[in-house]
């Protein structure tokens, strides 16, 4: 089933890349020239195969934590709640942190990566040594969590399935904006997010089989396959080329680059894209991420790497992603019934992301966003509101409020996964210089395994206390939806190498990026601008 799963990706972006050739616009000054090749459309399919296990990890997370087989044998307090030998509210069944933790060691092991190793990693060794490595950490969490024998073990096995992710994700979002085409780059990026989708949706229909395999073990099976998308990622970043930017930056043959430049972009007239990134990378320095904490240039990036990542945990998609089953079984819904909502949604998920795949080089990269939030926002008030009104400490709640909290979930999801779900992803990559890009890759995946660990960690156990805890994250999409309209720069079809001229350009980032200008190129002296020739650094 995976193998089918990952060749259907292949073939879609394959077919997409292909088909937004034909209907893309003309090309301006801004572009390089080239086609879409075949050999960039198959490596960013491979390298985007790293959200498969991502979205893959997400579903049996969440499904599997609703087994009654699965805690029966690693969380049985919980067990006993949810079959009512234990008197508790229904908000509350399945606080527990320890279950919690299962979850979020995921997270923690992947932000200590990230902060620690990745990104030093990524830069010194190249994009695709830092996949290799991220696969390899897959393959072992999958191989130690499908043959788990105590909770420990099992927490073990997230903890190296959050190595991998570090890697990972700090390596193949910078390959895929990277190697492809600047016109095309969002749908490109949006392969992640894609691959992710059918991972997800994978692993909850297995889940939903696995749970009525005779015995008990079904668990282990959806945990063990883990080890399917990582092998195919771990093989494909095997034989990978190394990105041309990535080369520049290690001090490669400037005609090794340039040959593979006309190979990935299909034509010979390919200098002016190798100048740009030679002079982009003349910049870099081996401080990369004290440069990116401290010099001003860097504080509009800085507040996108931090705050974007941070506004999509906070907005709720993962306590709905980890724990739809969870609370579907909250409101009443049965073991079986509830895995299967959760493929339901998923699905629609899956659907919405290609919609968006299609959509994002033809819109802006703003105006998604704040549809989306919109979209979201409405959602999660009224998921709040019907649970707050309809779903008391004892019994279930009526089929009708069940269904219309599954719809709004379903039309949450899909807001999520046309707007923010991508776009959390590759915008951050779209606004970071090269000479300390994957630093700035490294803060960004850092920000949301921070927030995605308070979320995780806390849902349950605020579902628990708070009861309507959905109106806390709809406070949240107000905040993130002024930042967008307000703070973030369009970036649609924007080369990365000329990203500075953005944030020039912007109402209130260019203060304060023209201020360290001048104060660099020694033009400020005491408050006072001396009047000079302007001088671009």
């Amino acid at each position: 089933m995976k193998g089918m799963l990952s060749l259907t990706t292949t073939q879609l972006l394959t077919t997409m890349a292909v088909g937004l050739a034909v209907h893309a616009a003309a090309s301006d000054d801004q572009q390089y020239g080239g086609r879409i090749t075949v050999f960039v459309a198959l490596s960013c399919a491979t390298a985007a195969m790293g959200g498969a296990i991502f979205g893959y990890y997400l579903g049996t997370s969440g499904g599997v934590s609703s087994m009654g087989s699965f805690l029966r044998e690693f969380f049985p307090g919980v067990y006993r709640r949810m079959h009512g030998d234990v008197h508790v509210s229904n908000y509350c069944k399945f606080d527990s942190q320890l279950l919690t933790l299962f979850t979020s060691s995921h997270y923690i092991a992947g932000l200590l990566t990230a902060l620690l190793l990745s990104s030093w990693f990524t830069a010194w060794r190249g994009r695709r040594p830092s996949m290799i490595v991220g696969g390899v950490a897959f393959l072992a969490g999958a191989a130690v969590s499908g043959g788990a024998v105590n909770v420990y073990m099992a927490i073990l096995s997230r903890a190296l399935l959050g190595v991998g992710l570090g890697f990972a994700n700090q390596s193949m979002l910078l390959y895929l904006s990277e190697m492809a085409p600047a016109r095309y780059r969002g749908a490109f990026s949006n392969g992640y997010q894609l691959t992710l989708c059918l991972g997800s949706l994978a692993a909850n229909v297995i889940n939903y089989g696995a749970d009525k395999i005779a015995g008990g073990w079904g668990w282990r099976l959806s945990l063990g396959l883990a080890g399917v998308p990582a092998t195919l990622f771990t093989l494909g970043a095997a034989f990978h080329p190394e990105t041309p930017n990535s080369l520049v930056q290690q001090g490669a043959d400037r005609g090794k680059v340039r040959a593979l430049l006309q190979k990935i972009r299909g034509t010979d007239a390919v200098d002016a894209k190798l100048d740009d990134i030679i002079i982009a990378a003349s910049g870099a320095a081996a401080g990369g991420l004290r440069l990116f904490l401290t010099r001003r240039r860097y504080r509009p990036q800085l507040a996108v790497a931090v705050l974007m990542p941070a506004f999509t945990q906070l907005n709720g998609i993962n306590a709905i992603g980890f724990y739809a089953p969870a609370l579907l079984r909250t409101v009443g819904m049965g073991e079986s019934l509830a895995l299967l909502s959760a493929v339901i949604t998923v699905g629609i998920y899956t659907t919405s992301t290609v919609v968006f795949m299609l959509a994002v080089d033809r819109f802006r990269r703003r105006t998604l966003l704040i549809a989306g939030s919109l979209q979201m926002l409405a959602s999660e008030i009224l998921i709040g509101a019907i649970m707050a009104a309809e779903l008391g400490d004892e019994g279930g709640m009526g089929r009708g409020w069940a269904a219309a909290l599954f719809v709004l979930i379903g039309v949450y999801v899909a807001g999520y996964s046309w707007s923010w779900g991508p776009m959390t992803w590759f915008v951050p990559t779209e606004v970071f210089p090269l000479e300390v890009w994957p630093a700035a890759q490294g803060v960004a995946v850092a920000s949301g395994f921070v927030f995605t660990i308070f979320v995780v960690q806390g849902f349950l156990a605020m579902l628990c206390r708070m009861k309507a805890g959905f109106f806390f994250f709809a406070g949240w999409i107000v905040v993130m939806t002024g930042f967008v309209y307000w703070f973030l720069p369009e970036t649609k079809g924007m080369p990365i190498e000329q990203i500075g001229k953005v944030w020039k350009e912007h109402w209130f980032w260019g203060k304060v990026v023209g201020m360290d200008e001048l104060q660099a190129s020694g033009r400020c002296e005491k408050g006072k601008i001396r009047r000079e020739s302007p001088v671009i650094v």
